[in-house]
């Protein structure tokens, strides 16, 4: 354990908050403890009472804590995509009058004067995205320090989110007795896991479909370039489900979860479903094909929304095609009907390993996996944008310390779904791609001409 390192990522979602540890140790990440709580106080992928979401974090933690044998202090927390802006950012610094070694200082002062511009007071920086420095203009640069020069550049990619969530979800983490140590925009943890790398090089698009909304994102060039999300997800299943078939939400959720199909022409004619109806003493029968017609109406009807701002942006001509996610994705025959809406190749990604193998712990393994990736000048980044002042050995120190003498259970595999909305946010974005793509089809040249001008 000397050369260790543990990770925690903190995904506070709709319907329920999970917690990921994970131990990185020789490169390799390996997941120690999940802990999953039912969501209390918060609506459509945003903290709506700071209290509550604060107990059902503690609650998480501490099944986390149990099974990975540790106590948490520090986090990695994902950031909703809701309202999610991209920009490109630039700064420069002088460096010194006469030619001087570049600091750690330095590169974090050409930080901060790139993140210095315009940004409207309801919105916070959330991520900085360094692409390169140019030292005397010599470009290209991932890493200055140590390096002799009288002029830095930077220039990268920043994200901002509304002021309201990212303040509401730092409260309650903070009240939940927790340290934010990185703060990540959802979709850019997802890319880490469920992307290969020659998707995330050449381009994909994921679309997490949790219970309060499903968010579908553009990945080019390992980075994200276009987030949109619609405010519908399984929980409008669910309360259709409740709707239609006169019944209890609890019930109508028990019906999706094992019986439902996304496909009424993949489900089965033959086999009925017992249904408690309000207000009957008897309970009715309904066929699966029935209850898989509810089901596809409204996913066909959230997928719909989402095809025409892809389609706009030429997203849904990348190689890469869909990669589904979340816990909605868990729904037999999702697959095929996303296929029918987009046209293009689509599959599902659900972590491999033990305890979550269910699509809606894909955030908190790619929050830990983010995390455990990033290189010094991320840290130093991410430093600058949460206002800290250490570096990344500092960080270390208050990462979770092993707690002796405590058994370890074995990770639990709680079915959690998530919940829904109505309005529709978009963010836009920018950096121009890698100059040794000359290769890539014209479509994909169309779609950045498209994207970027």
């Amino acid at each position: 354990m000397d050369n260790s390192e543990f990770f925690v990522g903190l995904d506070i979602g709709t319907n329920s908050v999970k917690v990921v540890v994970a131990e990185s140790s020789d490169d390799r990440l390996s997941v120690v403890g999940v802990g999953s709580e039912r969501s209390q106080g918060v609506s459509r992928g945003v903290i709506v009472d700071i209290d509550k979401a604060a107990g059902a974090i503690r609650r998480a933690v501490k099944r986390a804590e149990t099974q990975a044998n540790i106590t948490i202090h520090d986090v990695v927390v994902g950031i909703s995509a809701n309202m999610l802006q991209i920009e490109k950012c630039q700064g420069m610094i002088a460096v010194g009058s006469q030619s001087k070694e570049i600091t750690e200082n330095d590169v974090r002062q050409v930080m901060l004067a790139a993140m210095v511009q315009n940004l409207p007071s309801e919105r916070e920086v959330v991520s900085l995205i360094p692409k390169q420095f140019s030292v005397d203009g010599f470009n290209n640069i991932r890493d200055p320090r140590g390096m002799i020069g009288v002029r830095l550049e930077m220039t990268g990619i920043i994200y901002t989110a509304p002021k309201t969530i990212v303040h509401n979800t730092k409260k309650a983490i903070q009240k939940a007795g927790l340290n934010i140590i990185h703060k990540v925009i959802s979709p850019m943890a997802l890319s880490q896991v469920v992307l290969n790398d020659g998707e995330s090089d050449f381009g994909a698009v994921i679309i997490d479909m949790g219970a309060g909304q499903t968010t579908a994102s553009v990945v080019h060039d390992h980075n994200l370039k276009l987030s949109t999300v619609d405010f519908e997800g399984g929980d409008y299943v669910t309360h259709d489900i409740s709707v239609v078939l006169n019944t209890t939400v609890e019930n109508a959720n028990q019906l999706k979860l094992y019986y439902g199909n996304a496909s009424s022409s993949q489900a089965s004619t033959e086999e009925n479903i017992s249904v408690e109806v309000v207000g009957k003493n008897e309970p009715e029968t309904i066929s699966e094909e029935y209850l898989s017609e509810i089901i596809e109406a409204r996913l066909e009807q959230i997928f719909t929304r989402l095809q025409a701002p892809l389609e706009d942006a030429g997203a849904l001509s990348l190689p890469g095609g869909i990669v589904l996610t979340g816990g909605v994705a868990a729904t037999p025959n999702v697959e095929e009907l996303a296929r029918k809406i987009f046209n293009v190749k689509v599959r599902s990604y659900v972590p491999t390993q033990m305890g979550m193998r269910y699509p809606s712990y894909s955030l908190g393994l790619g929050l830990v996996t983010y995390a455990s990736r990033l290189n010094d000048i991320g840290v130093i980044a991410d430093n600058v944008v949460n206002g800290a002042t250490i570096g990344h050995n500092t960080s270390q120190q208050s990462q979770p310390q092993p707690r002796p003498q405590q058994p370890v259970q074995t990770p639990v595999n709680p079915t959690v779904r998530e919940q829904p909305q109505t309005q529709e946010p978009k963010a836009t974005d920018e950096e121009t791609s890698k100059p040794d793509e000359t290769k890539k089809t014209s479509k994909l040249k169309d779609f950045w001409s498209k994207f970027f001008d």
